[in-house]
């Protein structure tokens, strides 16, 4: 059986209540912290380095819970909010890829923020390009990434580290 090759923001909501790997797997986060709408793209094949790769969307209106509270009079979506994105799709990918446990970011080597995302911005579009997938005892992605705004690269993320656990007992 073909694995999807795109995901709905329904689909992607399933993921955060435990429907779509089920309970026990990865699960992305739930609104208000789940930073995309929809997963355009993701493949094992293809990407920068040829082990997969995944780009996904956001559509940014004003009413978006972050900018009424990050700047009062200055309304900016946090940086770290894109860099959360990128590591939710890197666990995502991973069990997608069939990999167990629940997800945790484990890092990243270097993150540059050259722009921002406004009110007035429509899309924010993240691309992710695996560099090694580990799907053995240890289950970890590492991956590169870029989040754009409206079409300009904004944000660049170097070696985004993920890990599947079955138990987090010990993390």
């Amino acid at each position: 059986m073909e694995k999807p090759h795109s995901f709905t923001r329904e689909e992607l909501l399933m993921s955060g209540r435990g429907e779509l790997y089920g309970p026990e797997n990865a699960q992305l986060p739930l609104p208000n912290m789940l930073m995309m709408d929809r997963i355009v793209h993701i493949s094992d094949e293809g990407g920068k380095y040829g082990k997969g790769e995944i780009i996904a969307e956001l559509d940014i209106t004003p009413d978006l819970w972050f900018f009424a509270c990050h700047f009062q009079g200055d309304p900016v979506m946090p940086g770290c909010l894109g860099l959360d994105a990128m590591w939710q799709l890197v666990g995502f990918y991973l069990c997608w890829m069939g990999g167990p446990g629940k997800g945790r970011a484990l890092g990243c080597g270097e993150v540059k923020f050259t722009g921002q995302v406004l009110p007035s911005a429509k899309k924010v579009t993240y691309k992710i390009d695996l560099k090694r997938v580990i799907l053995r005892k240890l289950v970890m992605g590492i991956a590169d990434a870029v989040m754009e705004v409206d079409g300009k690269q904004i944000y660049e993320a170097t070696d985004l580290r993920v890990g599947l656990f079955t138990s987090t007992q010990d993390f």
